[in-house]
C-alpha cells in the first residue's frame, strides 16, 4: 500500500476540494451578473457563493484522544445511542452511535481510531432524512470496518440524507488509517453511525453536539 495515494486526494486547503467545482462556478456566476449589470443577480450569486464555501469549510482540528478513544469521525448532534444485536462485517452485538449532520455543519469525515482499513461495502438505498429512524436501514450508505492497532474492530457507516446525494470515502481497503486524518465526506446533510464494542464506556449522550477529529465519543475497553 502506498501511503500518500488516498491521503493526496484530501490534503488540506481551507475547504474541501469536493467542493470547489461548486465554489467556482457560483463564483463565475457572480462575476458574469457583475459584468452583466445585474446589481441584484449579483448579490444573490455572491450570497450562494459564501454559503456554499460556509458548507465545504475544512478547518483544522486539535485531538487529545489517547490510544483507545474513539473520536467522532463527524461534526453534529447525537441523536442516538443503543444496543444492536450485529452489525455488517461483525457477527456480535455493539453499541451504535448516531450523529446528524446538518447542512450548517463541517460535513468532512474522520477517522475515528487508528488501523487497518479491513472492509468496505457500498450499499444504494433510499434517500429519507438522516435523522429519521429508518434511515441507518434504507438509505444509501458506506460502511467501513476498522481494525484499530490494539486489535480492536470499530466499523463507521456514511448514511445519505434527503438532499446528500454523493457520499465521498478515499481510502481503499488495506490501507493504514490514522485518528483524525480526513477520509471522506458527504454533501448537504448526512448521518454518521459509529459501531464499538458493547462494553465500551460511552461518554457522550442524545442531544450533545460533537466535533470532527475532536470529541471523544468513547473509550474501549480490552
Amino acid at each position: 500500500m502506498s501511503v500518500g495515494d488516498f491521503r493526496e486526494k484530501r490534503q488540506h486547503i481551507p475547504v474541501a476540494r469536493e467542493g470547489l467545482p461548486f465554489i467556482l462556478a457560483a463564483m463565475f456566476s457572480t462575476l458574469i451578473a457583475a459584468v452583466l449589470g445585474w446589481a441584484a443577480v449579483s448579490v444573490l450569486f455572491l450570497a450562494l457563493t459564501f454559503l456554499i464555501g460556509h458548507f465545504f469549510r475544512d478547518p483544522e482540528r486539535v485531538c487529545s484522544a489517547g490510544e483507545t478513544e474513539i473520536v467522532s469521525p463527524a461534526d453534529g448532534h447525537i441523536i442516538s445511542v443503543k444496543k444492536v444485536p450485529s452489525v455488517r462485517f461483525l457477527d456480535k452485538p455493539a453499541l451504535k452511535i448516531s450523529i446528524f449532520m446538518s447542512i450548517l455543519d463541517v460535513h468532512v469525515n474522520r477517522v475515528t481510531i487508528s488501523g487497518s482499513l479491513e472492509g468496505l461495502h457500498y450499499r444504494k438505498g433510499r434517500f429519507l432524512a438522516a435523522n429519521h429512524a429508518q434511515a441507518s436501514e434504507e438509505n444509501e450508505q458506506n460502511w467501513l470496518w476498522i481494525k484499530s492497532n490494539s486489535g480492536i474492530d470499530v466499523v463507521i457507516t456514511q448514511v445519505a440524507g434527503l438532499i446528500a446525494r454523493r457520499i465521498v470515502c478515499w481510502p481503499k481497503i488495506g490501507d493504514r488509517l490514522v485518528q483524525t486524518e480526513r477520509f471522506g465526506m458527504i454533501r448537504f446533510g448526512s448521518r454518521m453511525d459509529v459501531y464499538v464494542p458493547e462494553n465500551s464506556e460511552i461518554l457522550v449522550f442524545q442531544g450533545n453536539h460533537v466535533y470532527a477529529g475532536e470529541t471523544v465519543l468513547c473509550r474501549l475497553n480490552p
